[in-house]
């Protein structure tokens, strides 16, 4: 079988319909398949996406719940098991640390810290948030725990 070969199923392709051109066509000398008068069969008629009619419209209808703060402050939090697994005695630990070694991902543009598991190292960590059992047990290994 070659590709000049190939044909479509019988029945599957069917024919363009040329509206609009002539008694003969057989699609529509006069309305073209438009119906008689009215909106939709005039040129560039019809009624935009959503439109019902003048009536209220569906999303209108349904109730609106919810409230959006927009000062809320976001943080990316990281807990103290996790410094303790990617960093070595005496390392820095920052926010741009933690995405270059894959520990966090996307743009949030605060961290805070949390308390879950074990901190044997003395690590320096800069952060804008800790919880008190994190920042407790940060300085019970030796470490520095600095507010930014």
């Amino acid at each position: 079988m070659r590709p000049e070969d190939l044909r479509p199923t019988p029945g599957s392709a069917h024919r363009r319909k040329r509206v609009g051109r002539g008694h003969g066509s057989g699609h529509g000398g006069h309305e073209s398949g438009r119906g008689t008068k009215g909106q939709n069969s005039r040129t560039g008629g019809g009624v935009r996406p959503g439109y019902e009619g003048g009536q209220t419209p569906v999303w209108q209808r349904f109730p609106k719940r919810g409230f959006h703060n927009f000062t809320r402050v976001e943080y990316v939090c990281v807990n103290v098991d996790t410094l303790e697994t990617r960093f070595s005695r005496a390392d820095e630990v920052t926010l741009e640390r933690l995405r270059e070694l894959d520990v966090i991902k996307g743009r949030i543009p605060h961290l805070k810290i949390l308390g879950r598991g074990e901190l044997t190292k003395p690590l320096t960590v800069r952060a804008q948030h800790f919880t008190r059992e994190a920042k407790r047990k940060i300085e019970e290994a030796g470490g520095r725990a600095e507010v930014v």
